[in-house]
């Protein structure tokens, strides 16, 4: 799977009294994912933000294939799926640092606009970047 990746320790707080990260943490993995593969392109998530424009989260899908434990390097890999008008979908992984796949997820985001909560096509800027 190729596409941006990025590393993410699991911190004490995320696990379980076992050391094994509980299942609602790898949300907030697979969004640094989302957030880092925009920034790589050079969007600021908070910059679209201040812009009038927020991503958030329609419809997400998980698979725990293993577990990930206190303290292990985390890469996720976020790749775009597909983008189609006020949508985008993404597919992303996390494997530990033995390269084991440990989790897999597929993301469907809409474009909004902040003041009125609707849908919008994104940017010019953005389009541009989604286009290529």
């Amino acid at each position: 799977m190729n596409g941006h990746k990025v590393q993410v320790r699991v911190r004490y707080g995320e696990t379980d009294q076992m050391g094994v990260v509980y299942h609602g943490s790898y949300v907030p993995y697979f969004e640094i994912g989302r957030v880092e593969w925009l920034r790589d392109k050079g969007v600021s998530y908070k910059k679209l933000e201040e812009s009038g424009v927020a991503l958030p989260i329609v419809s997400m899908q998980l698979n725990y294939k293993k577990s990930a434990r206190y303290d292990d390097l985390l890469t996720v890999t976020t790749i775009l799926q597909k983008y189609s008008g006020v949508k985008i979908e993404f597919d992303c992984e996390i494997c530990n640092e033995n390269q084991e796949l440990l989790t897999t997820a597929h993301f469907i985001l809409v474009f909004v606009d902040t003041k009125n909560g609707k849908p919008i096509v994104p940017p010019r800027y953005i389009l541009d970047i989604l286009n290529k």
